[in-house]
C-alpha cells in the first residue's frame, strides 16, 4: 500500500529550515519540481541564474531563491541564502521509501555466530556469514552479502546486490547502492623471473560516518594497513579505489574515477568524472580536480587542477597532434636561440 502523500504549507517550511517567508503562509506544498515542470501544488527552485527566464512562466505554487531574484517573482517565495541547499534540505521531505520491516527474510542465510540487531531488516536472499555483525535500524536489501568480519553500522543502508567481502566495517548511515562491492583483493603482485606471485591483502575497509557509495563502485582492502574512507565522502558511480587509499572527509568523487593504491586525498576535495590519481601521492585538502585530468604528482596546495585537451573538430585535432610530435624539438631549438642571443 502506498503512504498518503507528504503535504507542508509554506509557514512550515520557512520555520524548520530557518527561511524568510514571503507570500502566502498558509499555502500548501505536495512535492517539489524545476520551475519548467512544476505544477500548481508544487515548489520550484532557482539556483542557477540562467534558469531566471523561468520565472515568469512557471506554474509553481511558490519558489525558492535569493533575496536578489525575489524581485523578479511577484508569487509566493521562500528566500534562502543558497537556494539549492534549501531546496535539497526540503525535498528530503517529499522522498517516498518503502519501509523496511525489522527481521530476517525466510531466504536469508545467516551465520550462526553473527549478531544481527532486533530492529536490523535483512531482506530476500541475503548472507551473512561467520563474525559479522548488523547494527540497529541497518537495513539489507535483496541479494546482499555481508562477509567474514564484516559490520555494517547502525542506520547503514545496503540497497541491494551490495557485496561485503571480508574485513569491511561501515559507520553509521552509510548507504550503499547497488552493485558496490567492498574489501574485494586490492591489485597486489610481485613479479618473480617468469610469473606473478600474488601478495596476500591483510587490511580491511573503513568506511565512517555518512558516506555514500555509488552503484558498481569498487573498493579494495589494504594490503596490510586499512583502506580508509573518512567521514561523509560521497562517491559516485562506478568508481575505483584501489588498496591503502585514504580518503578525507567531506570529499566527493564523480563518476568513473579511479585512485591508484596507497594514494592520499585531502579533506574537502572535488574529484571530477573520469579523474584519474597515481598510486603512492598526496593531494591536500581542499583541491578540485576537474574532469578527465590525470594527476601524476603530488599536490600540496589548495586550489583548481586540470589536464587533458578539450574537445575540437578532428581536423584540428590532427593538425595539433602531429605538431605535439615536434615540441621537444621546438623547445631545444628556442633554447638555443636564447642562449646565442644572450650578450
Amino acid at each position: 500500500m502506498n503512504e498518503p502523500r507528504a503535504t507542508h504549507t509554506l509557514a512550515d517550511l520557512a520555520g524548520r529550515f530557518a527561511l524568510e517567508l514571503r507570500g502566502d503562509a498558509a499555502t500548501r506544498i505536495d512535492g517539489v519540481a524545476t520551475l519548467a515542470m512544476a505544477t500548481a501544488s508544487q515548489l520550484g527552485f532557482l539556483a542557477n541564474p540562467r534558469y531566471r527566464g523561468e520565472l515568469a512562466t512557471t506554474r509553481a505554487a511558490a519558489v525558492i531563491l535569493r533575496a536578489d531574484d525575489a524581485g523578479h517573482f511577484p508569487g509566493a517565495a521562500l528566500v534562502a541564502r543558497d537556494p539549492y541547499i534549501a531546496y535539497a534540505k526540503i525535498a528530503a521531505l517529499y522522498e517516498r521509501r518503502p519501509a523496511s520491516a525489522p527481521g530476517i527474510h525466510s531466504s536469508a542465510v545467516v551465520a550462526p555466530d553473527a549478531q544481527v540487531a532486533a530492529s536490523a531488516s535483512i531482506g530476500p536472499f541475503c548472507v551473512v556469514e561467520s563474525g559479522a555483525s548488523v547494527g540497529d535500524g541497518a537495513v539489507l536489501g535483496p541479494h546482499c552479502h555481508v562477509g567474514t568480519d564484516c559490520h555494517v553500522g547502525a542506520q547503514s543502508r545496503l540497497v541491494a546486490r551490495v557485496t561485503l567481502v571480508a574485513r569491511v566495517r561501515l559507520g553509521k548511515r552509510v548507504l550503499v547502492h547497488p552493485g558496490a562491492v567492498l574489501g574485494a583483493d586490492g591489485f597486489g603482485l610481485a613479479f618473480d623471473a617468469d610469473h606473478w606471485i600474488k601478495v596476500p591483502q591483510l587490511g580491511g575497509v573503513v568506511v565512517g560516518d555518512d558516506c555514500e557509495i555509488g552503484a558498481n563502485t569498487t573498493i579494495d582492502r589494504g594490503a596490510l594497513e586499512d583502506t580508509v574512507l573518512d567521514e561523509d565522502v560521497r562517491l559516485d558511480n562506478q568508481i575505483q579505489i584501489a588498496h591503502n587509499v585514504r580518503i578525507g572527509a567531506h570529499t566527493a568523487m564523480a563518476g568513473c574515477s579511479a585512485v591508484a593504491g596507497s594514494a592520499r586525498i585531502g579533506r574537502c576535495c572535488l574529484i571530477g568524472g573520469g579523474a584519474g590519481i597515481l598510486g603512492h601521492l598526496e593531494i591536500a585538502d581542499k583541491v578540485t580536480i576537474t574532469s578527465m585530468a590525470l594527476v601524476t604528482h603530488s599536490i600540496l596546495a589548495p586550489g583548481e587542477y586540470s589536464s587533458g585537451t578539450p574537445i575540437q573538430d578532428n581536423r584540428s585535432w590532427r593538425r595539433n597532434a602531429a605538431r605535439f610530435k615536434h615540441l621537444d624539438e621546438l623547445n631545444r631549438r628556442v633554447q638555443a636561440l636564447e642562449k646565442d642571443a644572450k650578450p
